[in-house]
């Protein structure tokens, strides 16, 4: 750790970089990457279905590929997901630039397990969650999510 300190302070001293510097270009990757992070959420949550979080909505990933293919996209996806989530615990540690609850959340969005469903109904169904993401999404002409089986029902009924 000390010759690793050593070694960090040896090469700012060699290219003539200031604490001051050092300082700002750090605030400025960290704030690039927040930016960052907000565009792609906005676009993955502006992108979903207004049906996505209910059961009855299809999530079968190339079910019209070959199920070599299929698997081989599967398992890629999840491991993207578990890397993220790696990422994003890496990120979410004291001094390390970066946004790691936003990564760690969207490589749990991309991971399959048992009852992930129920637990992504429940994050976007809070009264300080839904509205806005509803919000977001009517800004760019999107409906608004649709979580309950019932009133999607009756809007098919109609």
């Amino acid at each position: 750790m000390i010759v690793g300190t050593v070694a960090l302070l040896s090469l700012i001293g060699l290219l003539g970089t200031s604490w001051q510097v050092a300082g700002w270009s750090g605030l400025a990757i960290c704030a690039a990457t927040f930016v960052i992070s907000l565009a792609v959420v906005g676009a993955i949550v502006v992108g979903l279905p207004a049906t996505f979080f209910l059961d009855s909505h299809v999530r079968n990933l190339w079910v019209d590929q070959h199920p070599v293919v299929r698997w081989t996209g599967m398992v890629l996806k999840n491991l993207l997901g578990i890397g993220l989530i790696a990422v994003g615990m890496v990120l979410s540690l004291p001094g390390v630039p970066g946004q790691g609850l936003l990564t760690i959340l969207i490589g749990l969005l991309l991971v399959d397990f048992p009852g992930k469903r129920t637990w992504e109904r429940r994050i976007i169904g809070r009264r300080s969650v839904l509205p806005r993401v509803n919000r977001l999404r009517a800004r760019f002409g999107r409906p608004p999510f649709v979580l309950d089986e019932k009133c999607c029902e009756i809007t098919h009924a109609n």
